[in-house]
């Protein structure tokens, strides 16, 4: 087993305010494992028994719908809780995290969820602040998808990965990791040939540029006004 790193735990948003003895007592009850790129960290539909956090990496959660479509429903950043289906009334995992590129997590039996929290308010509040998050993050991906037009909800999605995992490079910002036009498409809901039409549109715009599992984005103020211009 890996030792976990305590250092860079203990910069992570999750655990800020906690005392130190708590960290340490939280830290002693997790296991650290590694997930090579392409590995499923647990599947859809199976037991959760295991709750998690990210340390390094990068997931991406995909659901497979009752009519057989596969989605992708949230992207895991490094901090990010993940796997907590007690905290939203599941007993099985409504989803299948594959990481795409090698990353690291830390589990904790699921049985601990509720002795954690109460014992430690500040890693309560917390994590209650994270998962509020994801929900409004939802409901927004939700209403995009039921009130927009394909481009603009594109536009929404390549902003949030920009945001939330570009690293600068010169004028462009880079997703930091491994990202193709079928994971866009399974983002928001609509078909590789759309999206390759909108993102070929685009660079020819100058807004982005690609390539195979790459994505960059060179205009993110032109993409912010594409994504918020209403329709007519």
């Amino acid at each position: 087993m890996r030792m976990i790193d305590r250092t860079l735990v203990s910069t992570l948003p999750i655990f800020a305010g906690m005392e130190e003895s708590a960290l340490d007592k939280l830290l002693s009850d997790a296991v650290q494992r590694t997930v090579p790129k392409g590995a499923k960290v647990f599947e859809q539909g199976e037991k959760a028994k295991l709750f998690y956090l990210l340390l390094q990496g990068r997931l991406k959660v995909m659901q497979v719908t009752a009519d057989g479509q596969q989605l992708i429903v949230r992207v895991v950043h490094p901090g990010d809780l993940f796997g907590f289906a007690l905290a939203i009334g599941r007993t099985e995992y409504p989803g299948t995290p594959l990481a795409v590129m090698d990353s690291v997590v830390l589990a904790w039996p699921m049985h601990m969820m509720n002795g954690f929290l109460s014992r430690n308010p500040t890693l309560a509040i917390n994590a209650m602040q994270m998962i509020g998050q994801r929900l409004d993050q939802a409901h927004n991906r939700i209403r995009e998808m039921s009130t927009q037009e394909v481009e603009r909800r594109i536009a929404h999605t390549v902003i949030r990965l920009a945001q939330d995992a570009g690293i600068h490079e010169g004028a462009d910002i880079r997703i930091d990791f491994p990202i193709s036009r079928q994971d866009i498409a399974e983002m928001t809901g609509t078909t590789l040939h759309t999206v390759s039409r909108i993102l070929s549109s685009w660079e020819s715009k100058g807004l982005v540029k690609g390539g195979r599992q790459l994505l960059l984005v060179s205009n993110l103020s032109g993409l912010m006004r594409l994504a918020e211009h209403e329709d007519d």
